[in-house]
Parts: structure tokens; sequence; C-alpha cells
């Protein structure tokens, strides 16, 4: 049986636009690579298992980003975003093996930036869908 936060979090995944699934996965990756972080600089080596975890799972959600654009309609943005992603899987697979929390908090800023991007991309679509689509007539 799912609690009721599981069931609100379904729903409101589900009926996300695009774009605000886009803000949603930055958001989780920058929460995974922060929880991530915050562990190595603990120093407890015994917990390195739930730094891989956190680190992976940020790095499924690139994966993810990577997968969903389209390279043709993008255009340079698209192929912008692909290298930023290659060059975010790479420093987060060399900061997981040298336990390195400075690289991993770098990636999370650089994504939390283009989290912020996105999200005032989404509202602006989401005030523009809001607008009436009635003339106006302004003669008068």
């Amino acid at each position: 049986m799912h609690s009721p936060l599981s069931a609100y979090k379904e729903t409101s995944i589900k009926t996300a636009s695009q774009g605000r699934l886009i803000v949603m996965l930055y958001e989780e990756a920058v929460r995974q690579l922060e929880q991530g972080a915050d562990i190595l600089d603990t120093k407890q080596t015994s917990r390195y298992d739930e730094v891989n975890r956190s680190i992976t799972k940020a790095q499924a959600i690139i994966a993810e980003l990577m997968s969903s654009l389209d390279m043709q309609a993008g255009g340079d943005i698209a192929s912008h975003l692909m290298n930023l992603y290659i060059y975010f899987n790479q420093t987060l697979l060399e900061a997981n093996v040298d336990k390195d929390s400075d690289k991993v908090r770098q990636i999370a800023r650089f994504m939390d930036e283009l989290r912020e991007a996105w999200a005032i991309i989404e509202n602006q679509v989401t005030s523009n869908r809001a607008l009436p689509r009635t003339a106006i007539n302004i003669a008068g």
C-alpha cells in the first residue's frame, strides 16, 4: 500500500509537463550530489557505499537527460548540453573514484544553474499557456 506522500509524488510526476519533469530531474540530481558530498566531507569511509549510490543515481539522471535530448531539433543547444552532460558524468566518475567532494559539489553547482534556467523557461511556458487567447483591441 502506498503512503499518501508516495501517491502524491507519483501523481505529480505523472501529471507534470515535460519542462517540469526536466526541472525535477535536475533537482533530484543536485540533491543526490549534495548528499554524497556531505558524506564525503565527514571522512567516514564506512559510508562510501552511500556516496557511490548518490553519485550513481545522479549519473543515471544525467543519462536520462542525455537520452531526452533531441539533437536534430535542439541544434547547438542540444549539442552543448550533451557536451556538458558528458563532462558531468566524466567528472563524477573521477570524483567517485577519488572520493573528491569538491568535484561533486562543482557538478552540483553546474546542475543547479541549469535547473534554474529550466525553471525560468518552464515558468515562461506555463505563463504563456495561461494567457487568454482572445484578441485585445488596443485601438479602443
